[in-house]
């Protein structure tokens, strides 16, 4: 048991609550290797946070140098002699303890400030100015609580300096949200309080299937408990939070599949807090689907899709951390024929807004002489990032190109408008490396992921080696197959009143 809980604590918990409890816990020896993309992030959000600093114009005292109780001897003596900025100190306080980046003097108190290799903020776009991340807000409402404690608070407004170049105020008696008007505050002492009974065993944690799962250490372990305890969260969408409510009465998904849904009503409700009927009955039939042997995928209902001559099946490639595109792919079919089928790409050599700019331009080239053509995507993340591109780069398309483009009834998002509406799998996710697996389709890559893929951009740009990009570019190309097997795939699937 932990002396004293950490902002890396808080951190963790907020992403995951189980995780928080094996890292304190677990058995260290049944971890996964840390990926390469994990450790791209250490290494960026490091070279991020020592180039921010190299930068400063204003005079600072730096305690990197320092750790443990000397840093916090040195943090405190900086804090009595009134040093206006503190890089890298310790604070503690009865059972809390921290190490902001920025210790920054205010008055007669002093306000923390961390940096982040990230955006400060989350929901950014044209119509919203967004919103604190929770991950970042309990980091810094712990180092806020212990200068409170201390004495020392120049108040509840630490900050954020992002990948941006920004300094983000996060007010900490702010309402969440206009549906949410508690405060940050109030968020952050509840999630306290939660780590701490984690953290003094006197509460228990439990392992959900989740998309947050594929970067962690404790996810091939986390997975044989949830497969072993045919946990509810196996069930596509039945996430932590809904399984939570519902396992006092129903723990498995073998016993949700014979349940009598009749006993789970209330009224026009279900006694589950935010599961409606139409809910409760979906989760079901997706129990039935996995605890069936030999289950089959199934349309709920009649689909039409538009017809074209050529079909373009279009994915994506980004780098969060540059924040650039830097590859557009497409595979190209005619007439439905499979054996016409080729690969065009457009690739950014470097990570700058000419060469994104270039890729970008060329892919809006190629969609244009393949008129009239269906475009097939999976999820929305296509049009967000080409919505992004056209606000940069306006020279380049319109927003009327962009409206005509994605809300044309030529292009189908196939995860939002069929898979999510329109299908019904026997698989724990909706994913399309998962739906494209389960159709027989395997990718050439030993790893494939789109997070690996960032990390193979960044020896990329450092190398120049030739065969990274060609890693690169069959990952891609084996994506956008995987985009026309599932579309194949469906198109085969026979209606629910037919196979019952």
């Amino acid at each position: 048991m932990p002396d004293k809980l950490s902002a890396n604590m808080l951190y963790n918990y907020v992403k995951c609550p189980h995780r928080l409890t094996l890292d304190l816990f677990g058995d260290y020896s049944k971890q996964d290797p840390i990926s390469s993309f994990v450790k791209l992030l250490w290494e960026k959000g490091t070279d991020f946070e020592k180039q921010v600093i190299e930068n400063l114009q204003i005079p600072f005292l730096d305690l990197s140098l320092y750790s443990g109780i000397e840093k916090e001897k040195r943090t405190k003596e900086a804090i009595d002699n009134g040093v206006e900025l503190i890089y890298s100190g310790r604070i503690s306080a009865e059972n809390l303890i921290g190490e902001p980046d920025l210790l920054r003097r205010d008055g007669d108190g002093y306000i923390s400030g961390d940096i982040k290799s990230g955006s400060g903020l989350e929901g950014e776009s044209d119509l919203s100015e967004g919103k604190p991340k929770l991950h970042y807000t309990v980091q810094l409402a712990l180092y806020t609580d212990i200068l409170e404690r201390l004495d020392i608070a120049a108040g509840r407004n630490p900050f954020i300096w992002d990948i941006h170049g920004r300094e983000i105020e996060y007010d900490l008696n702010s309402a969440q949200s206009t549906r949410k008007p508690k405060s940050w505050w109030s968020k952050y002492k509840s999630c306290l309080e939660v780590v701490s009974k984690i953290a003094n065993h006197e509460l228990k944690t439990l392992p959900a299937y989740s998309g947050i799962c594929k970067l962690c250490q404790w996810r091939t372990y986390c997975l044989k408990w949830l497969k072993k305890a045919n946990d509810l969260t196996l069930i596509p969408e039945l996430g932590r939070s809904k399984r939570n409510v519902m396992i006092n009465r129903v723990d498995s998904v073998s016993e949700f599949a014979k349940a009598d849904l009749d006993i789970f009503q209330k009224g026009r409700k279900t006694i589950f807090p935010g599961i409606g009927t139409a809910s409760l009955q979906k989760f079901q039939e997706r129990a039935m689907l996995l605890s069936k042997r030999d289950s089959k995928p199934y349309l709920k209902s009649r689909i039409t899709l538009p017809d074209a001559p050529t079909e373009l099946f279009f994915d994506i490639e980004t780098d969060p951390m540059r924040d650039i595109c830097y590859l557009h792919g497409f595979l190209e079919r005619r007439n439905r024929d499979t054996n016409t089928e080729r690969y065009v790409a457009f690739f950014s050599d470097q990570p700058d807004e000419q060469e994104e700019k270039r890729a970008f331009s060329q892919a809006w080239e190629f969609i244009q002489k393949s008129m009239p053509c269906v475009i097939y995507y999976y999820s929305p993340y296509e049009k967000t990032q080409w919505k992004k591109l056209q606000g940069k780069y306006p020279d380049v398309m319109s927003k009327d190109n962009i409206e005509e483009m994605f809300y044309s009834d030529y292009t189908v998002d196939l995860y939002l408008e069929v898979v999510k509406k329109e299908t019904e799998w026997p698989t724990n996710d909706y994913s399309i490396k998962t739906l494209a697996y389960y159709l027989g389709f395997r990718w050439r890559d030993e790893s494939p992921s789109g997070a690996e893929s960032i990390e193979w951009y960044h020896r990329w740009v450092e190398t120049g080696d030739v065969n990274i990009k060609k890693r690169i570019l069959k990952y891609n190309e084996d994506d956008c197959i995987a985009t026309r097997v599932l579309l194949d795939g469906i198109c085969s699937l026979p209606l629910f009143h037919l196979i019952n």
